[in-house]
């Protein structure tokens, strides 16, 4: 029971996230008449959007660990058993897909004039290049954060959050800066192109590639706490 209601939390959140960013966009851009380039424009834009951030934290926390990004479940997929990691990668994953997919088709037909979505602006090896770098930026700076400040929900959420508004910013005008596999889907499914070479490889692959590779990192590089109080264990005794 408690695997169904997160499937259903994932869908739900997911599709509240691809949401999220075009009620932004037109809040910003179209209920306060600012330009899309002018700088207050922006700034308003930005700290809207670390307190969206903010929102689905605390989303992600009252549901006991939802999640409206593949990459997330997949870099604590890899952490766990075989069982956990068939669920998160065969269930959890399809159903952040399915929810991105109804969010953005609503959107579409609800507000046409929004576009359709992040799209690849330079070649397809350099587009994975950039998503792959973002990705695994991403996803070090997060296991950094959840080992070395647990507990301090406040601080976490924020330099989290300012870490992906700072890379979405560095790759928006070559991949849209996306680090979200699912959004994207919900957007190409949209244009039809989500089982095109550059969709699969820039927007799923690359990402992917790059989390294992994190997470692989990681935890070759920076011992967990455990082993530190085991090791400081055998030392004293």
């Amino acid at each position: 029971m408690a695997g169904v209601s997160l499937l259903v939390s994932d869908s739900i959140i997911s599709f509240m996230w691809v949401w999220s960013g075009t009620l932004t966009s037109i809040f910003v851009y179209n209920i306060l008449g600012l330009g899309r380039h002018e700088p207050s424009g922006e700034v308003i834009k930005c700290m809207l959007s670390i307190l969206v951030m903010f929102f689905f934290a605390f989303l992600v926390k009252i549901t006991k660990g939802a999640a409206y990004n593949p990459l997330t479940v997949l870099a604590d997929a890899v952490s766990g058993d075989f069982r956990h990691f068939i669920f998160n990668v065969g269930a959890r994953i399809p159903a952040q897909v399915i929810g991105s997919i109804i969010g953005v088709r609503l959107i579409i037909d609800t507000f046409p004039e929004v576009g359709l979505g992040p799209r690849l602006s330079v070649d397809i090896h350099r587009g994975a290049l950039t998503e792959g770098f973002l990705t695994f930026t991403i996803v070090i700076i997060s296991l950094g954060l959840a080992q070395k400040i647990p507990g301090n929900f406040l601080m976490k959420t924020w330099i989290s959050s300012v870490s992906k508004l700072t890379l979405h910013i560095l790759g928006s005008d070559l991949t849209g800066g996306c680090m979200n596999p699912a959004s994207v889907m919900g957007w190409a499914f949209a244009r039809g192109d989500h089982i095109t070479k550059e969709h699969i490889l820039v927007y799923w692959l690359a990402p992917i590639e790059a989390t294992l590779l994190a997470v692989w990192i990681f935890r070759l590089v920076v011992r967990s706490p455990k082993e530190d109080k085991a090791d400081m264990k055998s030392k004293s005794e």
